[in-house]
Order: C-alpha cells, then structure tokens, then sequence
C-alpha cells in the first residue's frame, strides 16, 4: 500500500497550483481507511478532434491517480460544448451542434485510452444531468452566484473593460461545470491554469449542497515545439498522439533542449527520482543534451506505439539525420513527364510538402528545399525522372514518371 505522505508527493510533482494539499492528504488518508477510491473529475469539451501532447499532461497525472488505486470519471461535455466556454479566449466560443459533439466526443473516447486505463475510467456525458434541469432550477442555480463575482474571472473582466460582447449564457458555463463536480461527488476535479474559476466553482457549488469541498488540481500549459507558444495544431507547434512513430521522433528531437526536462515531467512516464538524477547529469555534463532528447523522444514514442516502434524510429532518425542517409520509404509521385519546368512554390503545395505557396516561398529562402539532397534556391525547376524533392529534414517526395 502507497502510503497518504507518498501519494501526495508524486501527485504535487509538477502541478501548477494544488488548494490545497492539506485537504487532499485527509481525504486520501480517509480513502485508504475505509478503502474507499477517490472520485477524481476531468471535463472534456469535445471542440477539437484530435489530442496532441498538450492535452495529456492531466490525463498523465490521471493515469497516477488510477495506479494509486483511484477512480477517474472523464466528464465529456455533450451539453456545455453546445453552449462554448469562453476560457482565455478574447470572444465567444462558438457551440457545437450535437451532432459534432458526438462525432469528436467519439474520437477523444478513442484517445483518451492511450493514457488512461480504459478498465479503471468510467466515461460521462454531462447531458445526463443538465439536460433534464428545467427552467426553475436554472434559476436556483444562477442565484448561487453573484454577478460582481463572476466578473472576477480574467476573461469577462477584460471583455467588459474593453467593451466587447459577453453573452448572458457564458456566465452559466462555469455554474454548469460546477453543477457536474455535484452530480457526481468529485473528491478531486482536473484542469489546465485558464480553467481555475471553473474549478473553483465546483468547490463553491458542493459547499452550497452540503458536500464536501472538491480538491482543484491545476496542471501547467505545455510549450510547444517552438519553446514559446502553448503547444496548438493551428500554431503547427505540436506532437500529435496518433501520429506516426517516424513523424513523432522527428519532431522529438526538435523540442528546445531547455524544455526537455518539463516535458519529461508532464508528459511521460520517468519516476521523480530518475527525472532528478537526469538533471543532475545534464548539469555535470556526464549526460549530453542530444542523447537525453534521443531518450525523450523514444520515449514518446513508446508510449504511443510500443518498444518496437520506438526502437525503428530512433534507427531511422539515425540513418537518416546522423549519417545523411535517405530515409526507407519515400513516397512516390507518379506523372506525366512535363514540357517545361514546375513553379516550385505550387509544386511543393501540390505534393503535399508544404500547406501554402507561401509556406513555400519561405522554405526555398530559408535553405529548407532540397532537390537531390542539395539546397535549391530557385523558383522554377526542371524535374527528371527519379528525382528527389525535400522540404525540412522529414518531407520527401520522390518522382516518376510515366
């Protein structure tokens, strides 16, 4: 048995604000008593389909709870995604149909058990509960709270002070995912640092109903790729958890190396002890920085694909990146031999190795397009049969023709 003292050290670890710990100790110390598993709440608002890293840092603290012998509820928000919390953004979030919540809320389903146990996670729709509130108790639940106090919250203070729209349903949000955490008695309720108001009105709420105060655990937002901006698929900064193993690596091993030890903390599995002895090494520099990010790389890897997988994908980076090899298995593209040269900032969109013209133009300048393994700098190209076009050190196309 993992003792109370122990499960609050590994579970603190890396957490970006815990109210508060005196209080998780008790109730963990209260659940090894009576050997009674803790009710520990993520929320889920199914807006976007697909997970990346960012994503998994609570799911990976989740995963802990689970291995302490806790239950996780996964609160999928089927009813508050058709209304849109506007978190840290600047204007309203526009809802979702029913129809697509339950398209993405299918796909997160499926992703969500690459972190979590799927035999110890019981999955909710909070349509069960909002949904049948009727108009009478909408009003009790709105009179729960102040105006002057919601206006506390960052987003609705800097939207009123700068006089753009806040929609009366957006203060319901917050009150709604409260009312989730008394639906189903959490102990312990998830989330990044934009949604502590939210959490906190779970507390709020379950005072008001005579339960027990839930724990608020908030987790840090993950840098992306670029070490700056929060890891997001529309900055192009990110590492998604259904990509493949190679793709994956590769963008691994571009992670800033002064990022490398938090993201080994938020989104593997590396025990504290050897996280610590990792740092001491890199300091001392017994441990070279490259092969700690080859480590932390396989390791994401693994977790997505297992050992075998990681293992190729290390070989392939080597072979391709180490010894300026090709990589085994380049794509072809298949067409008709052209009369004159190609546009190459069109051609590279065509083929897929770029997502614009522009995003073209700036590779050729930067140096990042290769014909043959040799940087080319023109706009126009004469293509031979055979041929090999690069873009970046993980895009290849190769050329047949007909």
């Amino acid at each position: 048995m993992i003792t109370a003292q122990e499960q609050v050290r590994q579970i603190k670890h890396g957490v970006a604000e815990l109210i508060n710990e005196a209080e998780l100790l008790k109730k963990i110390e209260r659940s090894i008593k009576e050997n009674k598993p803790l009710v520990i709440k993520l929320g889920l608002d199914p807006t976007a389909p697909d997970i990346h890293l960012g994503h998994t840092v609570p799911l990976r603290k989740l995963r802990l709870f689970q291995e302490f012998g806790h239950q996780v509820v996964i609160v999928i928000g089927g009813f508050t995604a058709r209304i849109g919390d506007p978190s840290g953004k600047s204007v309203t979030r526009p809802p979702l149909t029913k129809e697509q919540v339950l398209e993405n809320a299918a796909t997160y389903k499926t992703q969500i058990f690459k972190v979590l146990d799927k035999d110890k996670t019981i999955v909710r729709d909070n349509s069960e509960w909002l949904e049948s509130m009727n108009f009478a108790d909408v009003l009790r639940l709105a009179g729960s709270y102040t105006v002057a106090r919601m206006m506390e919250r960052d987003d609705f203070n800097k939207r009123f002070k700068e006089g753009r729209p806040i929609g009366v349903h957006e203060f319901l949000y917050p009150l709604m995912q409260g009312q989730d955490s008394v639906a189903l008695h959490a102990d312990v309720e998830f989330g990044g640092t934009d949604q502590t108001f939210n959490l906190l009105m779970g507390r709020h709420l379950q005072e008001q109903n005579e339960q027990e105060p839930q724990i608020v655990i908030t987790m840090p937002l993950l840098e992306g790729l670029d070490g700056v901006q929060k890891m997001s698929k529309s900055l192009g900064n990110y590492i998604g958890i259904d990509e493949a193993p190679k793709e994956m690596y590769g963008k691994a091993m571009s992670i800033p190396d002064e990022l490398m030890m938090r993201y080994f903390m938020l989104v593997t599995d590396m025990s504290i002890e050897e996280q610590e002895e990792m740092t001491v090494r890199l300091q001392s520099g017994e441990l070279h920085p490259r092969d700690a990010k080859m480590l932390l790389a396989r390791t994401i890897v693994r977790l997505y694909h297992g050992e075998e997988a990681a293992l190729e994908a290390e070989a392939e980076f080597k072979r391709v990146f180490q010894q300026r090899a090709l990589p085994t298995d380049i794509p072809e593209f298949v067409m008709e031999k052209p009369s004159d040269t190609v546009f190459v900032p069109q051609f590279c969109t065509d083929l897929g190795l770029t997502s614009s013209n522009g995003e073209a133009r700036r590779s050729i300048k930067a140096g990042a397009f290769k014909v043959n393994g040799e940087k080319y700098t023109e706009e126009n190209l004469a293509l031979e049969d055979n041929m090999i076009v690069q873009v970046g050190k993980r895009k290849f196309v190769k050329i047949k023709f007909n």
